[in-house]
């Protein structure tokens, strides 16, 4: 896996600052939480929740391990767990870390409250938990991710301008994410805090488990719904569900119409060049398991995360978690070269493959 070199500011975007309870009511001190300081040799427990979005294995995983690697002198351990969208499957995981002692917890939660028991047992053994991309319940120690709200109004904003001032005339869908993923709440929040007022949401769904194939059926149902001479434009929560939704409009011979997406999948990227998908919400995901690897290292060496922590969010369980939220773009076909070609997260060739390439040689993609 070749580094992606991304040139992202450090500096988290702000966030509110509700941080109102003590370091105790928090569920611990960042900079003291675990057992005795320790060198290089530690073991970081990764547990990633699903493998059907292309990220988790193809970026956070080997980007963290490489991560750790450097910040140990190749000494640190990253023991690495996929619960497959398995909430059970994932508590299970971290029983097991715990049983074999790792030094840090690094967690992307299947579900944010389903984790909070598996939280504890970690804290009460004396592993400290960053909450990873999702921001989890239990006594976390630490969150990294992405200012959501903003994801979900930079995607608004997109459809809106895709929109122009046809804007109300006819109906849009929005295909939001799981119910029991937190991050899909605020996407949503940010979409609408955006939307609202200024198209007409014929349909809206929260799609299960993320998955396209759900996506596709829900977007059957709401052409089906509608009719489909009366939708405009859908919001699509992420790539992998944009596909499913662009296959259901294509089979009901739907086109030429703005669809949304999130995490700059190689896909994604793809219908973005041939005009099937109007954007993507890129996210630097190098910095931001950067800045988990980081944590993880200083906590399992019982090293305090203000140097690396400058802001605090809470959870509904935990306040003052120390936080870094890493500045998302918006990705269209006039700026592919400026995001995911510049940042080394796909070369050219990649994304134009034969199919493409007619498409990527219309807009300079050579």
């Amino acid at each position: 896996m070749r580094r992606a070199a991304v040139a992202v500011a450090a500096g988290a975007m702000a966030v509110s600052l509700a941080a109102c309870g003590s370091a105790e009511q928090a569920g611990g001190d960042s900079g003291s939480t675990g057992s005795a300081a320790k060198g290089d040799n530690i073991k970081v427990g990764l547990l990633l929740p699903e493998n059907q979005t292309a990220r988790y294995e193809k970026f956070d995983k080997p980007l963290i391990e490489k991560k750790v690697k450097e910040l140990t002198n190749n000494k640190g351990q990253v023991v690495y767990a996929n619960a497959k969208q398995d909430a059970s499957l994932q508590n299970q995981q971290v029983d097991t870390m715990v049983t074999n002692k790792v030094d840090v917890l690094i967690v992307d939660a299947v579900d944010s409250k389903a984790i909070a028991g598996s939280a504890k047992k970690a804290k009460d053994a004396g592993i400290p938990v960053i909450a990873y991309d999702r921001l989890a319940e239990g006594p976390i120690d630490a969150y990294t991710s992405f200012d959501n709200v903003t994801v979900g109004k930079t995607q608004g904003e997109a459809l809106l301008k895709a929109l122009g001032s046809k804007a109300k005339d006819g109906q849009i869908v929005m295909m939001n994410g799981s119910a029991t993923d937190p991050n899909a709440a605020q996407f949503k929040k940010g979409a609408h805090s955006v939307l609202d007022g200024k198209v007409n949401i014929g349909r809206e769904y929260d799609t299960k488990e993320w998955k396209p194939e759900n996506a596709n059926s829900n977007m059957e149902g709401a052409i089906s719904a509608l009719g489909k001479d009366k939708i405009i434009g859908v919001y699509s929560a992420n790539d992998g569900m944009a596909g499913g939704i662009i296959t259901a409009l294509k089979a009901a011979g739907i086109g030429n119409i703005p669809v949304t997406g999130q995490d700059a999948e190689l896909a994604g990227v793809q219908r973005i060049v041939a005009g099937e998908q109007y954007m993507s919400v890129y996210k630097p995901y190098p910095r931001e398991a950067d800045v988990a690897a980081e944590m993880a290292v200083a906590l399992a060496q019982g090293k305090s995360l203000d140097s690396i922590a400058k802001d605090k969010v809470d959870s509904p369980t935990t306040k003052g978690v120390p936080s870094v939220l890493v500045p998302v773009y918006s990705m269209t076909k006039d700026n592919i070269k400026d995001t995911v070609i510049k940042d080394g997260i796909y070369t050219v060739a990649e994304i134009c493959t034969g199919k493409y390439k007619a498409a990527c040689d219309k807009i300079g993609l050579k």
